[in-house]
């Protein structure tokens, strides 16, 4: 069955309207799937987007949602071995009673979690660690949890693992696992950067002064092997990127590595593990690519196509991140990058990253900017604390465009000092 144009791109845009809007409300916390795999098998069935098409987009996003499911896994057995454990009373320690302090080590540890354990490890597992923390200090939770909300957006920029965004950007921008972190270390310095100097000043009353507070109890003991086998994981995806093998496979055999040791203890059942690779979040982004697609394929990549801006100046990636920014935050930062990076990928990687920056950093403006953030609102709201709209806003208001211009500017200049 075929149905015309305006009705296809119709049909296309409610439906993806409809899964987005189901991901984030997901009522008595069912799957997002529930709405987007039907939702793909329709735009498919009414010939919305073509078989081969709909194939096409399965397997260019297959690797991505694979590696996807390794690392949420690898990142669960971290927890499982007490690595964010170990990060609380490292915070607790190295913050010695200061609120100011403890920001600062929210902001190194949850930057770190981000960039190598990817961002739904600093939403899921450091959150709660950070509430726990500043409830044994006697300090206000709230500037260090929103700053593991917009960290996990706005630290995901360094390594192309960071973030699933990063991988379908990664896969386009032709570069190497390297050059790639290269190109992005300083927009991320630069982004975390203004990031906390504005959660210092919005968040200033929450953030006494406070004398240092000797800590004599015992340091933190760290799990060395998960630490290990993150590290070797680490210089996997370098090693897989330098002989052109998809870094899937690093991120595999390390989530095997940590799955088996905590098997064989009996730390964990293999119903967790597969549970901790959260299949129904791995089927809804590929059943949201195919909608993506139908979206694209009925008009969404012509109308777009003539307002992106051509060529790598300064003033056309900070009008490329802008756009992108714009994009997330209406329709959600993985369907913008899906759109976004084929079109922007004609006029080199300089134009791939900057969309990038807009799709990270934009959605810290608004609730439905990123799946990260949805996921964070989740786990405050679990813990009977409010999230303020209006407060949320005003912070994002005042960090996404001083981030996003800084990082922009910041990645022109790598890119005329590192190149391509």
């Amino acid at each position: 069955m075929h149905i015309n144009a305006p009705l296809a791109e119709t049909l296309s845009v409610v439906l993806l309207a409809a899964a987005l809007g189901w991901a984030v409300l997901r009522p008595a916390g069912r799957s997002e799937a529930l709405v987007a795999v039907p939702a793909a098998a329709l735009v498919i069935a009414l010939g919305a987007v073509s078989p081969e098409h709909a194939l096409a987009e399965a397997e260019r996003l297959g690797p991505v949602v694979g590696f996807l499911a390794a690392v949420l896994v690898l990142a669960h057995l971290c927890d499982v071995e007490g690595l964010f454990t170990a990060c609380g009373a490292w915070m607790a320690r190295r913050s010695a009673g200061s609120p100011r302090r403890l920001l600062v080590a929210v902001f190194a540890l949850a930057s770190v979690i981000t960039a190598v354990l990817s961002l739904d490890a600093t939403v899921v597992l450091l959150t709660p660690v950070v509430f726990a923390t500043a409830g044994r200090m006697g300090v206000r939770a709230k500037p260090h949890v929103y700053a593991c909300a917009h960290l996990s957006n706005t630290a995901s920029l360094l390594l192309p693992v960071s973030n699933l965004t990063n991988l379908l950007a990664f896969e386009a921008s032709g570069l190497s696992f390297t050059r790639f972190a290269a190109l992005m270390a300083l927009p991320w310095v630069v982004a975390v950067g203004a990031e906390y100097l504005i959660f210092r000043r919005f968040f200033a009353a929450d953030l006494p002064a406070a004398e240092p507070v000797a800590d004599d109890g015992p340091a933190p003991e760290l799990p060395l092997f998960a630490l290990v086998t993150v590290a070797c994981t680490l210089v996997g995806f370098v090693v897989a990127s330098a002989v052109g093998i998809e870094p899937a496979w690093a991120a595999f055999a390390g989530a095997l590595v940590m799955a088996g040791r905590a098997l064989v203890r009996r730390r964990v059942t293999p119903v967790a593990v597969v549970k901790a690779a959260a299949p129904g979040f791995l089927a809804f982004v590929l059943a949201l690519g195919i909608v993506v697609r139908a979206v694209v394929d009925n008009g969404l990549a012509d109308a777009l196509g003539h307002v992106l801006p051509d060529g790598s100046d300064l003033p056309a990636l900070l009008a490329v991140a802008a756009l992108a920014a714009v994009l997330a935050n209406l329709i959600n930062n993985l369907p913008a990058v899906l759109v976004l990076v084929p079109l922007a990928a004609p006029a080199g990687t300089g134009a791939v990253l900057a969309v990038l920056l807009g799709v990270n950093i934009g959605p810290n403006l608004t609730y439905a900017g990123s799946l990260a953030t949805l996921l964070w609102r989740r786990v405050v709201q679990a813990r009977e604390d409010r999230v303020g709209l209006g407060e949320f806003t005003r912070l994002g208001l005042l960090t996404v465009p001083t981030a996003l211009v800084g990082a922009v500017v910041a990645l022109w200049a790598s890119l005329q000092v590192i190149g391509v």
